[in-house]
């Protein structure tokens, strides 16, 4: 952790809505759905992929086929051509600029870099790009490949970084080592835990040591309470009144 529990306080003050308040009509990672999230007073949880010319747009798939109807890839196409297509709900495809804009430096934004391999470069400087005017807001990167987060340590050390962790589909020896050498590589400031996988000695000892804990994606009351107990906050999907 890198000793800044003053500047990592908003990660825990409210939660978070997963790729923003969805559902009904409002598609996914849309702006209607964080125009949602912000009119509720929630933070936003976001997924990042850049396209071919290296610009930042908020999707989680990295096929297009799903959320747009277009074959191929986000990384295949330029920004030009991503800025023409049409999601579900018939808003755009959101620029990260474009949300942080919205966020305006007041409200929590969380971006996951979907990213895997070791090229991690390109992606991470693309965000970069867009973060670096918003160093002073609530705004941090968090991935499931550390070297996102050593990339981010590297080059842009004052946004705070978060390791997103599952189990789900590992060994208990091999997601111990993999968690190991994870915080390893990243130095998180910040974790992400896999609901599933709670109550977690991995979340538990990270706590301990005074690193905040967040659990994602909760969808039930079930999921609420053990996540109370548990960790500090949550990245939810299901709003509950």
């Amino acid at each position: 952790m890198s000793g800044r529990p003053d500047r990592l306080s908003w990660l825990t003050a409210r939660p978070f809505a997963h790729r923003g308040l969805h559902g009904a009509g409002v598609s996914e990672n849309g702006m209607a759905a964080f125009e949602a999230a912000i009119a509720a007073g929630y933070g936003i949880e976001c997924d990042v992929r850049a396209s071919r010319d290296g610009a930042a747009f908020v999707f989680h798939d990295a096929m297009l086929a799903r959320m747009t109807g277009v074959a191929g890839g986000v990384g295949e196409r330029e920004a030009a051509d991503l800025d023409a297509m049409a999601l579900p709900d018939g808003g755009v495809i959101p620029r990260l600029a474009a949300l942080l804009e919205r966020c305006g430096g007041g409200v929590p934004l969380l971006v996951e870099i979907k990213v895997r391999g070791r090229i991690v470069a390109p992606l991470c400087a693309a965000v970069a790009r867009d973060i670096a005017a918003w160093t002073d807001a609530p705004v941090a990167i968090m991935s499931f490949n550390p070297l996102v987060l050593r990339w981010f340590r590297q080059y842009l050390p004052q946004v705070a970084r978060g390791l997103v962790v599952t189990q789900q589909g590992k060994g208990m020896m091999r997601g111990k080592i993999g968690r190991a050498l994870a915080l390893w590589s990243g130095k998180p400031d910040f974790l992400a835990c896999d609901i599933r996988d709670l109550p977690s000695p991995f979340a538990s000892r990270a706590r301990a040591k005074g690193r905040p804990v967040l659990t994602w994606t909760v969808r039930s009351d079930d999921e609420r309470a053990r996540a109370a107990r548990h960790v500090d906050q949550i990245i939810f999907e299901t709003p509950h009144d």
